[in-house]
């Protein structure tokens, strides 16, 4: 099990994904020297991933894995596509859950379509990053279930990233003490007691729509290349 940070336990809401980004930023500067990819999840993750990346100066992506949800409950991750396709199985949760294959590849068809449509969307904009070998930060602006932040987590493994850090302005301990399980570390600013849905720690929570998320990726890609 990998470490887990928690700063405080605040119900202190931020003023935007923007504030929460440049706190989170703070807090990572120790992974400075280990030249590291920073992942958002879109799409407001990648508001939160764009400050920490710029403060890092680190090279920014986007997670476009997606979890296979279980028979019954998507929002419980059995698995991960990643966005070369490998498949990434919980086979303990899933044998307990009694899945059979034929669901599962079912659910890898239908996320694979998604992937697909995100990658046509993004990468024309973004090439994607190798995480061979990489230290490798995932950043969200915020976790309640976690199901999509633990199948970002498998995917990113199963792509070879050396480290795997998980980095949230907030979320629930019982979250947070899972994702710590598939994970090298979690750092996370807030893990409020009276926890609801990430929404409520924001005073701004307004929908990131694709042409900003296209919007940031082309500004970092311009000052990698």
């Amino acid at each position: 099990m990998g470490r887990l940070s928690i700063l405080s336990q605040s119900q202190h809401a931020f003023k935007d994904r923007k504030e929460a980004g440049k706190i989170l930023a703070q807090q990572l500067n120790g992974f400075k020297k280990s030249n590291p990819v920073v992942l958002g999840i879109p799409r407001g993750g990648l508001i939160v991933a764009k400050e920490v990346a710029d403060f890092l100066c680190a090279q920014l992506d986007i997670v476009l894995s997606r979890k296979l949800g279980a028979p019954g409950n998507p929002e419980l991750a059995i698995g991960a596509i990643s966005e070369d396709g490998k498949l990434f199985l919980n086979e303990v949760l899933a044998a307990q859950l009694d899945t059979h294959n034929t669901y599962i590849q079912k659910e890898k068809e239908y996320q694979l379509a998604e992937i697909k449509r995100r990658t046509k969307l993004f990468r024309t904009v973004r090439p994607k990053v190798s995480l061979k070998q990489r230290t490798v930060i995932i950043t969200d602006d915020g976790v309640a279930t976690g199901a999509t932040m633990q199948a970002a987590t498998w995917a990113v493994r199963q792509e070879g990233a050396d480290k795997v850090i998980v980095a949230l302005p907030v979320g629930p301990q019982s979250t947070l003490t899972r994702l710590a399980e598939d994970t090298d570390q979690v750092i996370c600013l807030k893990a409020p007691v009276l926890f609801s849905a990430v929404g409520q720690f924001y005073d701004c929570f307004d929908q990131t729509e694709d042409e900003e998320v296209i919007n940031i990726l082309k500004e970092n890609f311009g000052k990698q290349s």
